[in-house]
């Protein structure tokens, strides 16, 4: 069963699970129902999602609007630096933001909940990154704010992120603030 680690904002859950290793390999368990449910997580999966990005690419941030969509993120190959930012308009920690390495040697994993924008940068040669999600992807709901909102700051620790062109022009938390809907 993993542990529990601690997050600065509320709803976030980043774990360590139990590596299970010897000199052929390692074994981890990446997730099961009632376990995770006994640590916080307690959402109904839907989707998977698997990417493989190069070193410097910056990926977000990016949410789902309704019905929003919670995420298990881990990276089983290379290294990220993982991103939440809290986009909850009622949340004392709104527009505030939470990053954590995690990578293929640690293990660890990052629960975002519905409420908050996602982003990532690989900081490895190469990085996959696999996510549980709560909702279907539905590109009528799809959204995101800036990676560089100085309002949000966040500090990516890649100098020249490598961009797609969606995330090169999306909008400042303030100008989409008004329309979000979540509530903590």
């Amino acid at each position: 069963m993993p542990r529990r680690l601690e997050t600065k904002l509320d709803g976030l859950v980043l774990l360590e699970p139990e590596v299970h290793g010897d000199t052929r390999g390692f074994m981890v368990e990446t997730y099961r129902k009632d376990g995770w449910a006994e640590l916080g997580i307690e959402v109904e999966f839907v989707q998977h999602n698997h990417s493989r990005s190069a070193r410097g690419t910056l990926r977000g941030i990016h949410f789902q609007t309704e019905p929003g969509q919670a995420k298990l993120v881990r990276c089983p190959r290379g290294k990220i630096f993982d991103v939440a930012v809290d986009l909850r308009r009622d949340s004392p920690t709104f527009g505030q933001w939470e990053g954590h390495e995690l990578d293929d040697e640690s293990h660890h994993q990052l629960f975002i909940p519905v409420g908050f924008g996602h982003g990532f940068a690989v900081l490895s040669e190469e990085a996959d990154v696999t996510y549980l999600l709560s909702s279907v992807y539905d590109p009528a709901t799809e959204a995101g704010i800036a990676w560089d909102d100085p309002d949000v700051g966040v500090e990516w620790r890649v100098e020249e992120p490598l961009l797609s062109e969606r995330d090169k022009s999306a909008p400042r938390l303030a100008g989409v603030a008004e329309a979000l809907l979540f509530k903590r």
